[in-house]
């Protein structure tokens, strides 16, 4: 890795773009989007039925919106660039803006948004008042640093090189999630596992029986259980999380919940040893969420793992053999799981499913070589998948690096 320093001038932000408010008065942009505090727009969870879209602001490409609101509350400042061909509209609160310097460029002014110490100096200047707003003047005042043209170009394609790897990551480890979950519906829905021939069990006129709990044929042989019969649980350890150092690794909620869990997020806690031995986290095991709005989701513990433990709101769900590992990767990691424990969960406004709830629900229960058979399958998928996912952090990483060396003027190469 080489750093290359650059020249750079500061610019106040309120010279660099000018604030408008255009608003959709002909009514032709009918798409609401909001901003999440990862800085990207998104499909507004509103209810505009009835609501007069010719008061919203419209926003074209290139254009910027943000919400200053809850700067003080959340520690960031939701705003984001639009890249989309087509113009849409914000809430009537949030304010927009375009470039107007010939000195800058849109895109090089969003990766200036995206940093961290950015975020932290909107906080600085927030008000007293509960939700903690952001002043307009404060925003505008705020300083940028700015390179030349040519140098913004080439941080701009430095940083979107990265996100084009990330994507294509994530775009290969969709389709790895989708591959396992056809084939598991192959395999455990038709019922088309190879038969001793290698063959479509169910086409090639494999044996089916009728089962009355599932009011359906399954396999001759095939058993009706529970993921109780497939398992082992066990509650999570109590502590405070430390986000810089302890004995091991702390993943919570927050932790499970994502595409995949992220280690450099995730925290530490100082735990004994008698107690790591109890809650230490080994390939397979599965965590799962037991309360909130996220009760049912979790995620299972991959070959590439720190040293980690779990925290109390997750349950683990611990195969009894190894051959179950991938079934059950396939069965709990897919909506109908999900959608059975939301239905089965305790509590109105706040959902909690006890160990019970979380392995109650009905699975089949085949002979042993067939689970083998189908980690012989799905293990590969799940290590490649284990593999982009583990690459994508190191790139989130270089981003990371890439945006806190703006302010210092110095191009980051891997």
């Amino acid at each position: 890795m080489f750093l290359k320093l650059w020249v750079m001038s500061y610019r106040k932000l309120g010279d660099l773009v000018k604030f408008i408010s255009n608003k959709n008065t002909d009514g032709n942009a009918t798409i609401l989007f909001g901003i999440n505090i990862d800085k990207f727009f998104m499909p507004s969870v509103a209810n505009i039925i009835g609501v007069d879209l010719k008061k919203y602001k419209v926003v074209k490409k290139y254009q910027f919106a943000c919400n200053r609101m809850h700067v003080g509350r959340d520690e960031r400042l939701p705003i984001s660039m639009s890249n989309f061909e087509y113009d849409f509209i914000v809430s009537p609160a949030y304010d927009v803006f375009e470039v107007i310097s010939s000195n800058v460029l849109p895109e090089y002014l969003m990766l200036w948004f995206r940093r961290k110490e950015f975020d932290r100096q909107c906080w600085f200047y927030t008000d007293a008042d509960v939700r903690g707003g952001l002043h307009l003047d404060a925003l505008k005042s705020i300083e940028i640093k700015v390179p030349s043209i040519e140098e913004q170009r080439q941080i701009v394609a430095q940083y979107q090189s990265i996100a084009n790897k990330i994507k294509v990551n994530e775009q290969i480890c969709e389709k790895l999630e989708a591959t396992a979950q056809a084939l598991y519906k192959h395999w455990f829905v038709d019922f088309e596992f190879p038969n001793e021939e290698g063959k479509p069990y169910k086409s090639s006129g494999g044996k089916m029986v009728w089962n009355e709990e599932l009011e359906k044929e399954i396999p001759e042989g095939w058993e009706v259980g529970t993921i109780a019969n497939l398992v082992d649980t066990q509650y999570g350890f109590t502590d405070i999380a430390n986000p810089n150092k302890g004995t091991a690794k702390f993943i919570r909620i927050t932790d499970v919940v994502g595409k995949y869990i992220n280690w450099d997020d995730v925290p530490y806690c100082n735990i004994i040893v008698k107690d790591l031995y109890k809650y230490a986290v080994d390939f397979g095991d599965i965590l799962i969420s037991r309360t909130g709005a996220n009760v049912g989701y979790g995620k299972m513990i991959g070959k590439h793992t720190p040293l980690a433990v779990f925290a109390s709101f997750l349950v683990r769900l611990k195969p009894k053999k190894k051959e179950f590992i991938s079934y059950l990767y396939c069965l709990i990691i897919s909506e109908v799981y999900k959608d059975f424990i939301i239905t089965n969960s305790e509590g109105s406004a706040q959902p909690q499913a006890n160990a019970n709830i979380l392995t109650k629900m009905n699975c089949l229960i085949p002979s042993i070589e067939v689970y083998a058979k189908f980690n012989d399958e799905i293990l590969p998928v799940i290590d490649f998948k284990e593999i982009l996912d583990l690459q994508n952090q190191k790139l989130l990483q270089l981003q990371s690096l890439l945006l806190s060396r703006l302010a210092v003027g110095e191009e980051v190469s891997a």
